[in-house]
């Protein structure tokens, strides 16, 4: 059986049934297949929607909709019966949230969208919005945000609304569509800013360095900026940086050519402009890698005592205390890492040229091989994501060391692209970046470049300052509050954050039809 949504349902999936219930086949059609026996232990239940019955696990269900959770712990008369009638809902809905909830990341058409927005805000799938949220780009992001508005789906049409207001010039005509307060509403976010800061060990009061700042990118003046001073303990050499929830955490880092490691964490919090403190992991570590996820801070590796590490630590934001998770597949300092799809990845450099992608499974906490590269001299020194893409950079061959060159690894397909070109000029190799929108941000010394990112390589779009300090880099996006910047020596006030108050009224889907 085929629904709207043209996916072709599975005998598992769907019993067929016409509308009357009988089985397909009395008008010499083929009939239907049997229905496979289903694992022992399954409570099995089938839900109607219009005119597809679908046989679904009912404990998966429960677990993951609220409606059903709700529906189940009722003790209604519904709750008793062999088949629930799901009205006011498309069956195309119902199965993107059953393949979301049976662990796909489908990509979804525009009408695919508006069905499974409906799905996720009927039966509360939180599941399938955040999926949604993943899947979020320059082509659908619009539809999503009008969609996700009328249905009440507050967390997805917030991430919309970001993901709009940094490519707020790219997509001025199209928001012409919107009705007036939801453009207010982009309008009222703070976009998304290049954040740079360099390796600094801790100062002392009477020898403060006037360079120990964390900075932005100007774009209107192409030119880097203050936003803020590091605390006087704090130190970026050999640190974990890292952002979560519009938050900059710098973990770690040493005090000297000691190595000797800085036994406490910081957290910047733009919206009050003020620093706090955090605990350390309980194993000390310095060149460790530092990635904020979904409530959580990774420490990856690193070393102690000039010797590479395995182990991983997590730290509970809500708890405020650290644990250790799975190891790393090996020792190894500085892992390149990114995070595309709410999925996180490392790159390992293996021998005889291969580079070894792999990821974190953090309801499992378990690391799993995605893929390997296998390139002469594929030794990966950045990697960055931009939809369901992997962009790994490396070194250029011979002379050309100091370029770099790329490969693209899309997760859908499973495939790798050779990017054509090398990136990088006489000014310096592309050590860095950091993705807004659908460009792309690297710097150096002596220039910052930013790309376009398009199907088959990253096109040069323009060149702004470099950053024109000693030291490594961290780069970083981060949302400054939407007022005047700060001038260092104002007073710290707090800056109350946004939130989506604006009412959305419902309308009903043929109002969305302008911005398939």
């Amino acid at each position: 059986m085929k629904i709207n949504s043209g996916v072709m349902m599975e005998p598992s999936s769907c019993l067929g049934s016409g509308a009357d219930g009988e089985e397909p086949g009395a008008d010499g059609e083929e009939p239907a297949p049997s229905k496979p026996p289903q694992p022992a232990g399954m409570d099995i239940l089938k839900v109607r929607v219009d005119e597809t019955v679908f046989v679904v696990d009912k404990s998966l269900v429960t677990q993951h909709c609220e409606y059903f959770r709700a529906l189940f712990q009722s003790g209604m008369r519904e709750c008793q019966q062999e088949e629930i009638h799901l009205r006011e809902l498309g069956a195309g809905g119902f199965l993107m949230a059953l393949r979301v909830l049976s662990g796909e990341r489908p990509m979804l058409s525009g009408d695919e969208i508006v069905e499974a927005i409906e799905c996720a805000s009927f039966l509360q799938v939180d599941s399938l919005t955040k999926h949604l949220i993943n899947i979020l780009n320059s082509d659908n992001c619009v539809l999503m945000y009008h969609t996700a508005a009328t249905y009440g789906q507050r967390q997805l049409s917030h991430s919309a609304a970001l993901f709009i207001r940094d490519m707020d010039s790219e997509l001025r005509e199209e928001l012409g569509a919107l009705p007036r307060e939801l453009v207010e509403y982009i309008e009222s976010l703070s976009p998304g800013r290049y954040m740079v800061v360099c390796t600094h060990s801790p100062t002392i009061e009477l020898l403060q360095d006037s360079q120990r700042t964390v900075c932005f990118l100007d774009e209107e003046e192409r030119d880097w900026k203050v936003l803020t001073q590091l605390p006087m303990n704090a130190s970026t050499t050999m640190a974990g940086v890292t952002v979560l929830d519009n938050k900059l955490y710098i973990v770690g880092g040493v005090h000297d050519v000691s190595k000797k490691v800085v036994d406490t964490g910081y957290c910047y919090s733009p919206e009050s402009d003020s620093w706090s403190l955090i605990p350390s992991p309980q194993q000390p570590r310095y060149n460790f890698t530092l990635i904020g996820h979904e409530g959580y801070l990774y420490a990856l590796g690193g070393e102690f005592e000039r010797k590479a590490m395995a182990s991983v630590e997590r730290y509970s934001i809500s708890t405020g205390t650290w644990s250790f998770a799975s190891d790393l597949p090996c020792p190894v300092a500085s892992v390149v890492s990114t995070k595309a799809m709410s999925r996180i990845f490392i790159s390992l450099w293996k021998s005889k040229g291969a580079t070894e992608i792999q990821e974190y499974l953090p309801e499992q906490d378990r690391w799993v091989v995605e893929t390997t590269l296998v390139r002469h001299q594929s030794y990966g020194h950045c990697m960055v994501a931009h939809r369901d893409n992997l962009y790994v950079m490396r070194n250029g061959p011979g002379e050309d060391f100091l370029l770099c060159v790329m490969d693209c690894y899309n997760l859908t397909t499973g495939q790798w692209t050779a990017m054509p070109g090398q990136y990088g000029n006489s000014k310096g190799a592309l050590f860095t970046a950091v993705v807004i929108g659908d460009s792309v941000f690297t710097l150096n010394r002596k220039v910052t470049t930013e790309y376009s990112i398009e199907e088959h390589r990253w096109r040069m779009k323009r060149e702004m300052t470099g950053f024109g300090r000693i030291g490594s880099m961290y780069t970083f996006l981060l949302r400054m509050p939407n007022a005047q910047h700060r001038i260092l020596g104002n007073s710290h006030a707090l800056i109350d954050g946004l939130s989506f108050g604006t009412r959305i009224n419902h309308r009903p889907r043929s109002s969305l039809q302008c911005l398939d």
